[in-house]
């Protein structure tokens, strides 16, 4: 047997993400805004119904869902992937659950990456289009509106599954979204999910309706390059005066 000195590499940037296990979107939606960072994914289970207490139940498995990203990744941010999830456990409670199963310095979710982007764009008034049935929903529009995020219209294909939350045609999006703000004053429009198949409608939105059209995974991958330090690139006016 020979035995060969090697050298050690950097790997470069990493980041971490707890994703839903039904959720079909987000990963790939991120791989492609975050572009060359090292993006290291684990699963949490998760119910195929969303609900309010489904969603509650998720927190029992934040930690050791964390615990699965590779221990030696130099982390430099840690997200937890889901809207109304991150809407019912609430911000400073995933980020503690995040930290009992990895040590990390910085953790985010939809709703803070949310807030942080609105507050960048000054956005006060959120249209606001969301997959799920209204009682889910609710919950998101009480904590957008304790951050001073209004959100005085909004919209619903009122589901309840994810299997079909992830197959909703982007037709039916744009048709929503523009039916939504016809007429709203509004500063600006929020798809909400981050299993919703948003990114391929983000600048036919934008061109319609003349306002920054902000998506669940395009602000979480936004939030997370601001943590981290790295690159993101994608779809609408946001990411490119971000």
């Amino acid at each position: 047997m020979t035995t060969y000195p090697y050298d050690s590499v950097d790997v470069g940037p990493s980041l971490g993400l707890v994703v839903l296990q039904v959720d079909e979107t987000i990963e790939g939606d991120m791989r492609r805004l975050l572009g060359d960072a090292q993006l290291y994914v684990s699963r949490v289970p998760s119910d195929a119904r969303v609900t309010r207490e489904t969603l509650a139940e998720m927190a029992a498995h934040l930690g050791s869902a964390a615990a699965l990203l590779p221990p030696a990744a130099d982390l430099a941010a840690v997200a937890y992937g889901c809207t109304s999830g991150a809407a019912q456990i609430g911000p400073v409670q995933i980020a503690r659950l995040v930290r009992q199963g990895r040590q990390v310095g910085a953790v985010t979710d939809p709703v803070s990456a949310l807030v942080a982007a609105c507050a960048h764009l000054g956005i006060r008034r959120l249209a606001l289009l969301s997959p799920y049935v209204e009682a889910v929903s609710e919950q998101l529009r009480d904590v957008l509106a304790q951050q001073g995020v209004d959100t005085p219209v909004f919209g619903t294909f009122a589901e309840a599954e994810e299997a079909k939350v992830v197959r909703i045609a982007p037709e039916a999006i744009v048709d929503a979204s523009m039916d939504l703000c016809a007429g709203a004053e509004v500063d600006g429009l929020f798809l909400s999910c981050t299993n919703l198949r948003t990114l391929p409608v983000i600048d036919r939105l934008e061109t319609a309706l003349d306002l920054p059209v902000l998506s669940s995974n395009l602000v979480l991958a936004w939030h997370m390059a601001q943590l981290a330090s790295v690159r993101v690139a994608g779809p609408g006016r946001f990411l490119a005066t971000a």
